[in-house]
């Protein structure tokens, strides 16, 4: 998010501080050529994959970032958490995978925060919010 590009570009996509599934392409025209529909068709331009791969890669791309932006956090999928965290908050959580976001500390706050104790993929239909509930139940 340098703040050129962000302004005149990434800043519409950021329209969704609580994102729901079509926010993963609401976004600037070239933006979405640039950063959404050329990284994903690079690796298979260039490795002439059967059009077969190419098909399911691209299932699998718009459903993962259908389900980072969801709002939802699905038993057996990728966690949505660092994703909304990113948007709700602009200055953490930039990385797809988090790895850059721990080279450059851009993750600090969320590391410290419930949402990342809820970052997991979930093995049961019990919710995130259930197993790490925002503030303890008083009741207990």
């Amino acid at each position: 998010h340098s703040p050129y590009f962000y302004k005149r570009f990434h800043k519409i996509h950021h329209e969704f501080t609580a994102p729901i599934g079509i926010a993963a392409v609401y976004c600037h025209p070239l933006e979405h050529i640039i950063a959404n529909s050329l990284p994903v068709a690079a690796g298979t331009i260039l490795t002439g994959c059967h059009a077969v791969v190419l098909f399911v890669w691209l299932i699998i791309v718009n459903v993962s970032t259908t389900i980072s932006h969801s709002g939802f956090h699905l038993p057996f999928m990728p966690s949505n958490e660092m994703h909304d965290y990113h948007h709700a908050k602009f200055n953490q959580c930039f990385g797809v995978l988090g790895i850059l976001d721990q080279l450059h500390g851009t993750h600090a706050r969320f590391v410290e925060s419930k949402e990342f104790q809820r970052h997991i993929v979930l093995t049961s239909t019990t919710p995130a919010r259930v197993l790490v509930p925002d503030e303890p139940n008083k009741c207990e």
